[in-house]
C-alpha cells in the first residue's frame, strides 16, 4: 500500500479537527462583534431608522450642550480679563462681551 493511502483517514481526522477549531474561533468572533444582532437590525428597516434617528438626536443635543458650556466658560474668563483692566485687551474684550450681551 502507498503511504498516502495509509495516512488518509488519520490526515482526514486531523483536518476535521482543525476545521472544527477554526469554526469555533469564527463563531466566537461573530458573537464578540454581535454580528447576529447587526444583521437582525439591517433586516428591520423601521428599527434601523429609529436607532439612527435617536442617535442623531443624542449627538445633536450633545453638540449643542457642549458648545453652550464652552461659550459660557469663554465668556466667563473674558469677563474676568476685563476686570483686570488691561489696556488694549480689556477694551477689545469689553466690546466682545457687549456684543454678546446685546445678542442674548
Amino acid at each position: 500500500m502507498d503511504q498516502w493511502q495509509e495516512d488518509g483517514p488519520y490526515r482526514e481526522r486531523q483536518l476535521q479537527r482543525l476545521l472544527l477549531l477554526k469554526l469555533g474561533q469564527v463563531s466566537r468572533e461573530m458573537e464578540k462583534f454581535n454580528i447576529a444582532e447587526y444583521i437582525a437590525l439591517l433586516n428591520n428597516p423601521r428599527r434601523y431608522l429609529l436607532v439612527n434617528f435617536m442617535g442623531g438626536i443624542a449627538r445633536g443635543l450633545g453638540i449643542a450642550l457642549g458648545a453652550t458650556l464652552l461659550a459660557a466658560v469663554v465668556i466667563y474668563f473674558l469677563q474676568r480679563l476685563v476686570m483686570l483692566n488691561l489696556p488694549l485687551i480689556g477694551d477689545f474684550i469689553a466690546d466682545l462681551i457687549k456684543i454678546v450681551s446685546e445678542q442674548l
